[in-house]
């Protein structure tokens, strides 16, 4: 009963996207979840509950919005009330890191005042809390911000309904919420870039080691510029940031990919995309927003479909996930299901059907390791290319479909009749990711 209680709770969610007011007015739109009733846990069921249930405030960058900025660079920030769920200092830290995300990047300074009028307020309250957009309780908005304007514009609220953490062991990370509603009391609206800070969706990420993605730094430097000040340290370079990788570039080279109960997965830079197989209808995901736990990105996957488990690989640990849980007892070693000790990394992973082993490459070289009796063949290593003739570069990716085994290297898919061990032709390696 209180499985099915949950999901008539679910089928009746209303996931709304509120953008944030002109001087006058506020804007809505709404997005109804429909389900399918039918009884049982299914994958339909189960997908729709790991989506995320809040939203923030905000539309897309790509319907033109209105543009909203504030005229100057000197801004003031107070914090008016606090959550139960953190201490003041956890709070303060979270609210000042968000505040940095920005400055960073921009010539904006931001200063806390204690008393006063800030031209950002920023308070954690429940219901109608008089702004004319009433929080409706736990599981529908984490947040929402106004845009620059006087009056109410800048501010931020968050639900305190919601369940706020310091880090991302439980609840929603309040640095990440923060940083997404800084973004809009600034000017940015949402995107559809799920990479990006400003994804409409709130995603589980690494707070700890959070970079602002480029997308999110063109976007607000698109509205007050870059930052005009040397860095502190000029010794201390850039830092790399994440960039979104796109399924249409032909250069494209995927980490790894794998199938997980029909679908197809292929990982690249933090991210996947889904598909199924000869659908045009692709999504693209954060990895830790479906698997809090597992690794930021990786470097192999493969599905056993004989214990409905996809293991994923990086450096020298494997991870187990069955559906959306990373299974108790993981990560492990590589070491510890029999791959030698000076084995750094596993470069593709691949489930043979007709063996019933998983292939797993490293380099020009696989090891053998029987997916059943748990343990790796006696004569691994072996030369992928006595497998697999023709194959004579270093394997970065790898799977079988329909009697198809597909090895990557580089930007290139070589295809091979699984039974015949014949290679069939080399085609790009974007060729299942639709465009």
């Amino acid at each position: 009963m209180k499985a099915f209680y949950q999901l008539c709770v679910l089928i009746g969610l209303v996931l709304r996207a509120q953008s944030g007011p002109t001087p006058a007015t506020t804007g809505k739109e709404e997005k109804v979840l429909t389900l399918k009733v039918t009884g049982n846990w299914d994958a339909e069921t189960l997908e729709v509950m790991r989506e995320p249930q809040a939203v923030a405030s905000g539309d897309s960058y790509n319907v033109a919005p209105d543009v909203y900025k504030w005229p100057t660079n000197q801004l003031t920030y107070r914090i008016e009330s606090y959550t139960s769920d953190m201490s003041q200092a956890e709070v303060d830290d979270s609210i000042a890191r968000a505040f940095q995300v920005w400055a960073e990047v921009t010539p904006l300074r931001f200063t806390r005042i204690y008393s006063g009028v800030a031209d950002i307020m920023i308070s954690f309250v429940v219901g109608d809390h008089s702004d004319n957009s009433p929080f409706s309780g736990q599981g529908d908005f984490v947040a929402h911000a106004f845009f620059p304007s006087p009056g109410l514009g800048g501010d931020i609220h968050f639900d305190d309904e919601e369940t706020f953490s310091f880090s991302s062991s439980h609840g929603y990370n309040l640095f990440l919420v923060a940083a997404h509603e800084v973004g809009h009391a600034l000017g940015l609206h949402h995107t559809t870039d799920p990479g990006a800070l400003m994804y409409k969706f709130y995603s589980s990420r690494n707070a700890e080691k959070f970079i602002l993605p480029q997308h999110d730094v063109d976007a607000i430097h698109a509205l007050y510029g870059p930052n005009p000040d040397k860095p502190v340290d000029p010794e201390k370079p850039e830092p790399t940031r994440p960039v979104t990788p796109n399924a249409c570039d032909s250069n494209l080279v995927l980490d790894a990919v794998t199938m997980l109960r029909g679908e197809m997965l292929f990982f690249k830079k933090g991210l996947f995309w889904r598909t199924q197989p000869f659908n045009n209808q692709i999504e693209q995901h954060l990895i830790q927003s479906f698997w809090p736990g597992a690794p930021e990105n990786i470097d192999a996957a493969y599905e056993n479909p004989s214990d409905d488990m996809v293991y994923l690989f990086k450096g020298q640990k494997v991870w187990a996930l069955f559906g959306y849980d990373i299974v108790q007892g993981y990560p492990k070693t590589l070491q510890s299901i029999g791959l030698p000790a000076k084995l750094k990394r596993i470069t593709a992973a691949l489930y043979d059907h007709d063996t019933g082993k998983a292939l797993l490459f490293s380099g020009k070289h696989y090891y053998s390791y029987n997916a059943i009796k748990k343990k790796m063949d006696k004569d691994s290593p072996k030369r992928v290319d006595d497998l697999f003739p023709g194959m004579t570069t270093k394997v970065t990716a790898a799977f079988q479909y329909r009697g198809f085994t597909y090895l990557y290297s580089g930007s290139h898919m070589y295809e091979f009749d699984t039974g015949a061990r014949k290679l069939i032709r080399v085609l790009k390696n974007n060729y299942f990711l639709p465009c």
